[in-house]
């Protein structure tokens, strides 16, 4: 399988950086892609605002490989010094930097990726490959969900796969999931100065004094046991609000409760740890973004020990559209670091693109290999 020339690989990564795709603004990014591919042989379809390829043995009853990562990006930031939607070069000590929104986070990926899948698009392969450069990974994750849905109408099982976001091409093997909740504290509205006696005499209850012992209360919660590689669940208290005016006490308080949790604890578990503890009304304002994890023995990931092997093996507490893929065997990994990210002046090396692309095209070869 062979790869475009290098300088066509950083070529496509700078053009789509310096095409503006802030979620809900892929639409541009998408085109050029769409047409960058056409251009070699290789049709592409619209989900939505995202665009799947499939590789010429694609059909029912072949095992399917899933290639995904994310076009858009989150609006560029303050402290900039050189312009988001460009991508510019410079010299540097540790190589060429591409600078630019987006460039590291994740368009490093689409680059790595889209060169792989042109290398292994008539390859004889044991597989079928399918490529998801997908819209709104940022917000809520709808271009991911949306191919998945139409995998599956056309009857296709995702066997492996494979989502590209800066790890430096180390593997993650395992991710947390999101348990949002939130905490309603209700008590009686009265004058400030009346609160004590009517605390004493009526019951009166003040919604803020109610939530504060119940986020005490949770110092003390049990997170279960620790997962091999992402550890502990961990609960955090991160937007609270009560009252409106200075003088008047509050007849209702909130906290939002951000719960990373892990495969050790299921989320519904961890929600009615929460209720036993508190006194406060407990919703679950969102739990679909599940965590996961792929067994070191899987094929997938020795394959990608086998196409890096100098790879290391690790439970990765962000995010991404992995939490919205079925429960199959994936990995998480491609070029870029991940502290780079949503920065001000982001950038990725060129070395790290390229090297990303050899990943990407070994890693499917050495999958193939394994089935034979």
């Amino acid at each position: 399988m062979n790869l475009p020339a290098d300088e066509e690989i950083l070529e496509l990564h700078r053009r789509i950086v310096a095409t503006r795709s802030v979620s809900g603004e892929e639409a541009a990014v998408v085109d050029l892609l769409a047409s960058w591919f056409a251009d070699r042989g290789v049709s592409c379809e619209r989900v939505g605002g995202s665009l799947l390829a499939f590789s010429s043995n694609v059909r029912s009853g072949v095992p399917l490989v899933l290639f995904d990562t994310h076009v858009d990006t989150v609006p560029p930031g303050a402290g900039w010094t050189r312009e988001p939607f460009a991508a510019t070069v410079e010299s540097s000590a540790d190589g060429e930097r591409v600078y630019g929104l987006g460039s590291n986070d994740a368009k490093a990926s689409v680059a790595a990726m889209s060169a792989a899948f042109v290398a292994a698009f008539g390859a004889d392969l044991p597989f079928g490959l399918a490529l998801a450069l997908v819209e709104g990974e940022e917000t809520r994750g709808v271009g991911t969900t949306n191919v998945v849905a139409e995998l599956a109408r056309r009857g296709l099982t995702i066997s492996a796969a494979v989502v590209g976001e800066p790890t430096k091409l180390d593997l993650a093997v395992a991710q947390k999931g999101l348990l949002v909740l939130e905490l309603l504290a209700h008590g009686t509205a009265c004058h400030a100065a009346h609160a004590t006696t009517l605390g004493v005499t009526l019951g009166f209850t003040n919604a803020a004094r109610a939530l504060a012992r119940d986020l005490v209360a949770l110092e003390s919660i049990e997170l279960g046991p620790a997962h091999p590689e992402l550890g502990f669940v961990t609960l955090e208290p991160t937007v609270v609000r009560a009252g409106e005016a200075r003088n008047a006490v509050p007849a209702l308080a909130s906290a939002i409760l951000d719960v990373r949790t892990t495969p050790a604890v299921e989320p519904a578990e961890m929600t009615e740890r929460v209720r036993a503890l508190v006194t406060s009304e407990v919703r679950v304002t969102s739990e679909r973004l599940q965590p996961r994890g792929t067994a070191l023995e899987t094929d997938i990931v020795r394959a990608a020990l086998r196409a890096r092997p100098e790879a290391r093996c690790y439970g990765s507490a962000t995010l991404s559209d992995w939490a919205l893929l079925p429960t199959v065997p994936a990995i998480k990994c491609g070029p870029g670091v991940s502290e780079r990210s949503h920065q001000a002046d982001e950038y990725v090396l060129a070395s790290e693109i390229l090297a990303g692309a050899r990943f990407y095209r070994d890693l499917l070869a050495a999958y193939a290999h394994g089935m034979t």
